[in-house]
């Protein structure tokens, strides 16, 4: 059976415009930038955190046809996309400040939940993100961050 994620997407429109908000913004960091000739296979991922990678995908041949790549740029622009990553941080205060700074557009302020504190933003693109400080007792941390505590 699978033991983890390793790869997932979110499409972006412009690769170095992604960068400088992903790596620029939100602090991730480059995995991988390949030109593999048909496409640009450029990832990012939490710093230290080999476990996960983002493809910063731009929707286009080969993955899809033009009018398709269209019609998904179209939705995403629109927000339309749903929830694109949820990131983790060890002070959500903090990080909110510093996005705001940056000015990082927010879909949402911070909110306090039974599970911690979160808060919502967009990207360029209009890809939707959520970041949350998970509270100590949350089962949401898993056993590995739950350890730490």
């Amino acid at each position: 059976m699978l033991d983890s994620i390793n790869v997932s997407h979110i499409f972006v429109f412009d690769q170095e415009k992604a960068l400088d908000f992903y790596v620029g913004k939100l602090g991730l960091e480059v995995s991988n930038d390949t030109n593999l000739g048909f496409m640009r296979w450029l990832t990012v991922r939490a710093p230290g955190d080999p476990s996960h990678d983002i493809l910063l995908e731009v929707p286009a041949p080969p993955g899809m046809d033009q009018k398709s790549a269209e019609q998904v740029r179209e939705l995403i622009s629109k927000g339309a996309s749903g929830f694109a990553a949820g990131f983790s941080t060890s002070n959500i205060k903090k990080t909110a400040e510093e996005l705001k700074a940056k000015g990082v557009e927010f879909t949402s302020e911070l909110t306090e939940h039974e599970y911690g504190s979160d808060i919502g933003i967009r990207d360029p693109f209009g890809n939707h993100i959520r970041i949350v400080q998970f509270a100590p007792t949350s089962h949401q941390l898993g056993p590995k961050q739950a350890a730490k505590r």
